[in-house]
């Protein structure tokens, strides 16, 4: 069912069958959404898009403004523009007709004075009886779409649904299962949807597009398509093949209905795969435990196939949900952590990584497996996965109240048995990462730097190793409110540059000065060379780990 358009309303509503086409032949295609009787010159205002004009020509008696006129409605988009003879005018200026022709705006004229009354009657009548046959066909739609939807997980039945309604091939592709058109269309045309969709679509940001996307394959073949979104991330799309110029405002209320029902088919799926995840929690509990020992043994109840060449690459993480909202109830705890299991399941799907998740309390226990190709590195799966986690932590922050998300991940291993190792790791780089600003943003133990053996140390050896380097510029710090320590480690980190360490403290370069003499009279003229400056440094870090940023106290 679509709209009506021009060229219908001109050759099967009687009260034009006195009127002719004058003008704009190829814009007969355009739909009629109202129609208005307008005489004034300064239409502009009072004209929408797909409104069909009456006029009686008064606008036309002078020469001034004619071209003005015509052009104000093609701009506006209007449907076209009927004028009748006998009342004001008799005929239609050469120069008018080029214009019209020129943009393919329709001019009609009838050639004897008729009622404009009875035309905007008839069309209106026309119109409303249509919009209620739109809307009732979508509430029958609606009605249907929700049945099947309550009655199984099986998008097919919404997609022969969707095709029986719009009378066009539907599309579904997806980054998670295989795509499905119905019915059938030509493989090159199947392969270039796919194309586009993990081109264009997979990688869509949803606060900088429309809803609707579209995708010209040729000069008759176009593909109007709706995303599939779930927790503000695109899993799938449906959309349905149309023709470029056709009216599409009915079939667009179709895919929005279609696509929401989708992402609510897609949501229920991955809440009853949370119901199948008691195998995965074992199999986590058990390499943590270090009870599986033959590594074959794991990966066949990981669901790995056996390789014959390569091999693969096991990646073991943590996310940690922290509620900061004082109060938070046992029941929304729950809810926020379902949410985000939810999605972190569905993003790894998305991502085809083969996966064991658990969540334990408010912790996240996480072991992905990748398979090494030719086109896949360790530098390409840590990138999945910092995606993925930076999926997760936008979520929380933006529709989880006061919920913030640490992430850690462990050095990528061949061995799956190897798990407990790669969750010891991840420990580390959030307990870094919580402490020290500098870390706040790494998430793998690759990553740490020469914080991997800072943290291996005892806590009580940092603790005094630093109050040896430090303590008398922190007692000083105490007494006279100078940031010696904050001082030096600007001066350190900028390789001694006065000018950029006064920069970053925004102090003015004499303030400076002093303070460095002051470093002098306490650290030793000799403190900036190497080997007491990397003490230094080392002190530094320990300093800010142990605190957390704050300095130590003697």
């Amino acid at each position: 069912m679509t709209a009506y358009l021009l060229s219908e309303i001109c050759s099967e509503r009687p009260v034009f069958g006195r009127a002719r086409l004058a003008a704009g032949q190829e814009g007969l295609n355009r739909q009629v959404g109202w129609v208005h009787v307008l005489e004034i010159t300064n239409v502009s205002p009072f004209v929408s898009q797909h409104d069909l004009i009456l006029s009686t020509g008064l606008w036309l008696r002078s020469e001034e403004g004619r071209e003005a006129y015509l052009m104000q409605l093609i701009n506006r988009e209007a449907a076209g523009l009927c004028v009748e003879f006998g009342t004001s005018i008799h005929a239609i200026p050469e120069s008018l007709i080029k214009l019209a022709n020129l943009h393919q705006f329709p001019l009609i004229v009838f050639e004897e004075p008729v009622r404009f009354v009875e035309i905007t009657q008839d069309i209106h009548s026309l119109l409303i009886n249509h919009q209620h046959q739109l809307l009732k066909s979508l509430e029958t739609y609606s009605r249907e779409l929700q049945q099947r939807t309550l009655q199984s997980t099986d998008l097919s039945a919404v997609l022969e649904l969707l095709h029986t309604y719009a009378a066009k091939p539907v599309v579904y592709i997806s980054s998670m299962e295989a795509g499905s058109f119905v019915p059938g269309l030509a493989p090159e045309m199947e392969q270039a949807i796919h194309s586009w969709y993990s081109r264009e679509v997979e990688q869509l940001d949803l606060n900088d597009s429309d809803t609707e996307l579209w995708f010209h394959m040729d000069e008759g073949t176009s593909l109007l398509c709706y995303p599939v979104v779930c927790f503000g991330q695109v899993f799938s799309a449906i959309g349905m093949i149309v023709h470029p110029s056709a009216v599409v405002e009915y079939l667009k209320l179709l895919l929005d209905y279609t696509a929401k029902a989708a992402a609510a088919l897609t949501l229920r799926s991955q809440f009853l795969e949370e119901k199948m995840v008691r195998n995965q929690n074992e199999l986590i509990q058990e390499l943590m435990n270090d009870q599986i020992q033959q590594e074959e043994q794991a990966r066949t109840r990981m669901g790995l196939r056996l390789l014959v060449k390569g091999q693969y690459w096991f990646a073991g993480g943590i996310l940690e949900i922290e509620h900061r909202m004082k109060g938070t109830g046992r029941e929304r705890m729950e809810a926020n952590h379902q949410d985000i299991l939810v999605l972190l399941r569905s993003l790894l799907k998305k991502n085809h990584l083969t996966s064991l998740v658990m969540l334990k309390n408010n912790q996240v226990y996480l072991c992905c497996a990748k398979e090494e190709a030719r086109t896949t590195s360790q530098q390409q799966l840590m990138q999945l996965l910092e995606g993925i986690t930076q999926d997760v932590k936008r979520f929380a922050s933006t529709n989880l109240k006061q919920v913030q998300i640490h992430a850690g991940f462990g050095k990528l291993r061949n061995q799956l048995t190897r798990l407990k190792d790669s969750l010891q790791e991840a420990y580390q780089v959030i307990e870094v990462a919580r402490s020290v600003k500098p870390m706040k943003h790494v998430h793998f133990y690759d990553r740490m730097g020469i914080y991997q053996m800072l943290k291996a140390m005892p806590p009580s050896f940092l603790q005094t190793f630093a109050m040896d380097h430090l303590g008398v510029l922190i007692e000083h710090d105490q007494n006279h409110q100078l940031r010696l320590v904050e001082t030096l480690d600007a001066y350190l980190a900028n390789f001694g540059s006065k000018r950029d360490a006064a920069a970053q403290l925004f102090v003015h370069r004499q303030t400076l000065y002093n303070r460095l003499e002051k470093l002098e009279e306490l650290l030793g003229t000799d403190y900036m060379q190497q080997d007491k400056r990397v003490c230094l440094e080392m002190a530094l870090l320990a300093n800010a780990m142990i605190e957390g940023g704050d300095e130590l106290s003697p």
